[in-house]
């Protein structure tokens, strides 16, 4: 099959990052590097207009470093821009010609439109937001891009001069952080809000975030939960957290900071400033949730290259997370017929215990997504598959679930044999009491379906359900005797009794 390999390199205010992937002809694409070089173009530059030598240097540096390595896996296309203090620098086009010959590529300076975009992609291709009001926001060392959306249309985009590297420049002096300094910050933020959006601007509850400052949030609050979550794509931060952190972290010196789980040292003295802009758009715009995009605009970079070699497939058909889900299995060779029947079945009876078992709209479809992975261990082998299973699941890229839902997806696939919940299993222990409860009820009822497809040939149907007291009595029609279906229920039900705390019993 031909594969095509190519890179993205983005260059920002902060830091340079060249991302290198190889795309096949289904526009499937794995990431082969990621290289990131903290070049700190923006230092000075609010003061002096310039990018200063040593800057200017370390890019050079950074940029023929990027070049070996691109030569070395036999890059064919790059896509390669630069951003926000490039664009606002007096000598940066300067820069950007000396880099283009260092390169041996051309690098476009973009508009803060054009960055907008690119963000855009990239969350249009990472999360489902179908029928939902959202903010876009991605946070640069020089700039933040914003974008209101519905659905997958961009409504407006915003680019203003706020971030992180720059507003820390502007503002923060001393070390630790004066609190007037962030109070004048604030100000500052609040008024080029203000004069950027109306009057009527959109209330949302959800922003999509991406960017240095954002997934540099989101490992310091999986630190503070003690979650170790196998990336931080698609992560929940709530505005809570953020003001919480914020406060923990102004009060700080720099080499304090430094020590902070999740904190990137060569962050620590611009995370301070991140954080204010961060808390202060969730306030002006109302936003509850921040959901984290770790992609952002080197994967619109990506998308764009591979739309310009026409190796992206009609985007017409709008991705979602149920053909994520069989994409993936089939990728692991699944028994589809078992497993589709095993879905049934638990879907069957979640159906018939969702109103009195308190059981999320949510739940629904994680137990169907792991009732039709939970066998897709066997790719790896039959034994312990079940184990497989889970960890495949957990470092899969599934489309529309979050790091806390693939982990419990995981784990109600980890459980449909062998072991029950227990306080020795770290995944388990770490989710929150009310997710376990929901893992081990979920758990449960995929553990019987399985249960009752002892032989992989669907000859079970449940017909009936009925619970007194503490008895759920299902009814099974089969196509033939179904004596081995119910041996097999019987010597899986253990899970579901004990989470539901009752007797299963099956009639024939």
């Amino acid at each position: 099959m031909n594969k095509s390999r190519l890179a993205a390199i983005d260059i920002g205010t902060n830091s340079i990052r060249c991302i290198v992937v190889e795309v096949d002809q289904q526009g499937r694409y794995t990431i082969l590097d990621d290289e990131k070089a903290t070049v700190r173009l923006g230092e000075n530059l609010a003061a002096s207009g310039a990018i200063s030598p040593a800057a200017f240097a370390r890019a050079v540096d950074a940029i023929s470093r990027i070049r070996k390595l691109i030569e070395g896996l036999k890059v064919t296309d790059v896509e390669a821009v630069a951003t926000s203090a490039v664009r606002s620098a007096v000598n940066g086009d300067e820069l950007v010609a000396v880099l283009t010959r260092e390169l041996g590529r051309e690098i476009k300076i973009i508009t803060g439109d054009e960055e907008a975009e690119l963000v855009a992609r990239s969350v249009r291709h990472n999360f489902d937001m179908s029928g939902k009001r959202y903010m876009i926001i991605d946070i640069g060392g020089g700039s933040v891009e914003i974008m209101s959306a519905v659905a997958n249309h961009v409504e407006n985009s915003y680019s203003l001069e706020l971030g992180a590297v720059r507003m820390t420049d502007k503002f923060i002096k001393t070390d630790p952080v004066h609190p007037s300094e962030i109070e004048k910050l604030r100000r500052f933020i609040r008024s080029e809000l203000k004069s950027s959006f109306p009057e009527d601007r959109p209330t949302v509850q959800t922003f999509i975030g991406s960017g240095g400052t954002i997934t540099t949030l989101a490992s310091m609050v999986m630190s503070m939960r003690k979650q170790s979550f196998s990336s931080s794509h698609g992560f929940e931060v709530l505005r809570s957290e953020v003001v919480h952190l914020l406060a923990m972290l102004a009060r700080k010196d720099v080499k304090s900071l430094r020590d902070i789980p999740g904190l990137n040292p060569d962050r620590a003295d611009i995370i301070v400033a991140g954080l204010v802009v961060i808390d202060e758009l969730m306030k002006f715009f109302g936003a509850n949730m921040l959901l984290v995009n770790e992609r952002g605009i080197r994967e619109g970079l990506i998308i764009s290259g591979m739309k310009r070699l026409k190796l992206l497939p009609d985007m017409a058909v709008q991705r979602n997370w149920k053909e994520s889900i069989l994409e993936f299995a089939r990728s692991c060779h699944y028994d589809e017929p078992h497993s589709r029947h095993v879905a049934k079945l638990a879907l069957s009876i979640f159906d018939h215990l969702v109103k009195e078992s308190g059981f999320k709209k949510n739940d629904r479809r994680l137990l169907e997504a792991a009732a039709l992975l939970h066998d897709v261990g066997y790719f790896i082998s039959y034994n312990s598959h079940h184990k497989h299973s889970h960890h495949l699941i957990r470092h899969a890229e599934l489309f529309g679930f979050t790091p806390r839902e693939r982990e419990m997806m995981a784990l109600i696939a980890r459980y449909h044999r062998k072991s029950l919940p227990k306080k020795k299993h770290p995944e388990y222990c770490r989710l929150e009491p009310k997710d376990q409860l929901a893992v081990s009820r979920l758990g449960g009822i995929l553990r019987l379906s399985d249960g009752l497809d002892r032989r992989r040939s669907g000859l079970v149907e449940i017909v009936a359900f009925k619970r007194v007291g503490t008895v759920f009595t299902f009814k099974l029609l089969g196509t033939e005797d179904i004596s081995v279906e119910i041996f097999g229920g019987n010597a899986k039900k253990d899970l579901f009794e004990k989470s539901f705390g009752g007797t299963v019993v099956f009639e024939a």
